[in-house]
């Protein structure tokens, strides 16, 4: 899993899912203004945490990993991508402005597996697709994304600043957690609960089930 995030861990661990944790080292400094939709820049940003991960994984390892899982979430509202906050104001902003509306938690998923060479009919040997000058042919990358509407109810300043200083905001997007104390704020969700906790966990199933039955 290229990510450190605890709750991604926890939902793959529900499931018996054996999971090793390498925390990506890349850089999410992608522009969002150039993406044409939020579901675009959260697949994005998974995907590279991911290849990074693998690319190093390759180099330190003496075989391929089978599989490395990258993700990204974000909190939506009115066009405006909301991620982790970076400080109590940055978070009282944003609760304040998801505060008795309905957004969308988008999260995307990259899965980075082993390319697998084609055997030609007759046997021989298995032929490789020539390499690109930008990137390794030695890996895979399929991505998707899921979306959950989340209401959340309406909040006093005193409220929102209680929540705060309760310090679960800030490694959460949208400055809140469904898992949490955050979870006595939101009024109903349209979707996949797992989804706005950081991983759908559903679909992510349903892709490793027609990928590996395949």
């Amino acid at each position: 899993m290229a990510s450190g995030s605890p709750r991604r861990r926890e939902i793959l661990a529900s499931v018996g899912f054996p999971v090793d944790v390498v925390t990506s080292n890349f850089i999410e400094n992608l522009d969002k203004d150039s993406f044409s939709h939020p579901c675009e820049y959260v697949k994005e940003n998974a995907k590279q945490k991911a290849v990074e991960v693998w690319k190093r994984l390759v180099e330190s390892e003496p075989t391929k990993p089978d599989l490395v899982i990258g993700a990204d979430t974000v909190v939506t509202f009115e066009e405006t991508i909301y991620e982790k906050p970076i400080d109590a104001k940055d978070a009282f902003n944003m609760l304040s402005k998801l505060s008795g509306q309905k957004h969308t938690v988008f999260t995307g998923v990259a899965l980075v597996t082993p390319l697998q060479p084609t055997m030609p009919p007759d046997g021989a040997i298995p032929i490789i697709p020539p390499s690109s000058p930008k990137e390794s042919v030695d890996f895979v990358v399929t991505t998707f994304h899921e979306a959950t509407d989340v209401t959340m109810t309406e909040m006093t300043d005193e409220i929102i600043q209680g929540y705060i200083e309760t310090g679960e905001p800030f490694d959460k997007a949208g400055g809140y957690g469904i898992q949490g104390i955050g979870g006595s704020l939101i009024e109903g969700i349209r979707g996949d609960y797992f989804n706005v906790m950081g991983l759908p966990l559903h679909r992510l199933c349903k892709e490793l089930y027609h990928m590996y039955s395949d």
